[in-house]
């Protein structure tokens, strides 16, 4: 295999309505796959949430990251995805997540960390338009001069490297300690302004909407590479339903890492 560059793809940009958390995780594994058969155009997958959630990472323990009873006080549904990294705490309209579906060529013989600075290039180009000094933190952080931004993480599939990223918009981190024990264990070390000040959310950064931000995110990636409109379509969509039913909303793939 030799590697390839982004501007060797037509890359497709998809962004529909919100959607349950469950079937994000399928989205995520369904439309990689695709990618990997070669059925499907390397992907920016933009995602808007229908519901909260708190996502854990592939190998991380349920019990260890998440308290269920702070989960089920705020009505927040736990899923695991597919790719690795740490949990992820998610309410509508407070987060900007993407995904990136590409070949594995395009990531060919570099290591994870040489990988995740790779991909997250262009939308530090795009958080640097809007003035926020923005940087790649190994392994698997973006960061500001004020606080962490977001993370990412990957998993790579039968032909091709599934990558995303969360940037906290805006933050609940009372509800977010409740929920999440790192969280906690994070306040209880560094005391409670500093742990909240851990994660500096882009809202207080920038002044601008969410979908401002996101918006320029788009341009800035259209304006490196080739990004054309498309569709997840209703057989990915019919797939992806029944892996959310059959496998990532059971509490035995929660639950895989007890």
């Amino acid at each position: 295999m030799t590697r390839t560059d982004w501007n060797d793809y037509d890359w497709q940009l998809i962004h529909e309505g919100p959607q349950a958390p469950a079937l994000h995780m399928a989205l995520d594994a369904v439309i990689t796959d695709e990618v990997g058969a070669g059925v499907r155009p390397p992907t920016l997958r933009i995602w808007e949430w229908a519901a909260p959630a708190v996502v854990i990472g592939r190998f991380q323990s349920l019990k260890n990251e998440v308290d269920p009873e702070g989960a089920q006080r705020h009505g927040i549904e736990v899923v695991r995805r597919v790719s690795g990294g740490g949990a992820m705490f998610i309410e509508p309209g407070n987060s900007i997540t993407y995904s990136l579906s590409a070949p594995q060529a395009l990531v060919h013989g570099m290591s994870f960390q040489e990988s995740y600075e790779f991909l997250d290039a262009w939308v530090l180009t795009a958080l640097q338009g809007l003035g926020i000094k923005a940087w790649y933190q190994p392994l698997n952080d973006i960061a500001s001069d004020i606080g962490k931004i977001g993370g990412a993480a990957q998993a790579r599939r039968a032909g091709a490297v599934l990558h995303h990223v969360t940037m906290s918009y805006d933050i609940d981190a009372d509800k977010m300690v409740e929920v999440l024990r790192i969280g906690r264990e994070k306040l209880s070390d560094k005391g409670t302004t500093s742990a909240k000040k851990r994660v500096d959310p882009l809202r207080t950064q920038t002044g601008l909407a969410r979908e401002v931000i996101i918006d320029r995110m788009v341009e800035t990636f259209a304006g490196l590479h080739r990004l054309t409109p498309g569709q997840i379509g209703s057989d990915t969509l019919a797939r992806a339903q029944a892996q959310a039913e059959e496998k990532f909303s059971t509490p035995e793939w929660t639950g895989v890492v007890p």
